[in-house]
């Protein structure tokens, strides 16, 4: 079964770190570009970042500038995103997606054919 499955999420302190993972079964990551996505509680979806199918570009929110970082190992089909320096307005549920051709739109969801089921972040005192 193909499916994407993101982990890591969890809850921390304001200021704190977390890494998330996004994994992929039953495909081979590395044809795939991956964007992050969150979405909180009565809000609308967000676009954080992209990363192209073999990690020469990286896009980023102006929200996640300067505090996270997305990365990918595809020898482990994992996509990463690296949040430090986390404020309670990052709480959310994050979903990574993947898509067959680069888009500078990502953050709309354009071109993403397939999603995660999401991890949770909470980020509180």
């Amino acid at each position: 079964q193909l499916q994407l499955v993101e982990s890591g999420g969890g809850l921390v302190q304001p200021g704190g770190s977390l890494r998330l993972s996004c994994v992929a079964f039953g495909f081979t990551l590395d044809r795939y570009h991956i964007a992050w996505f969150r979405q909180a509680p009565g809000k609308e979806r967000e676009g954080v970042s992209y990363i192209s199918n073999i990690g020469r570009t990286t896009m980023y929110a102006d929200s996640a500038k300067g505090r996270f970082t997305i990365s990918r190992d595809n020898a482990k089909n994992t996509v990463y995103l690296q949040m430090n320096r986390l404020k309670p307005e990052d709480t959310a549920v994050y979903y990574c997606a993947k898509g067959t051709v680069f888009t500078n739109l990502w953050f709309t969801g354009s071109g993403m054919d397939s999603w995660g089921k999401g991890t949770l972040v909470t980020v509180s005192s």
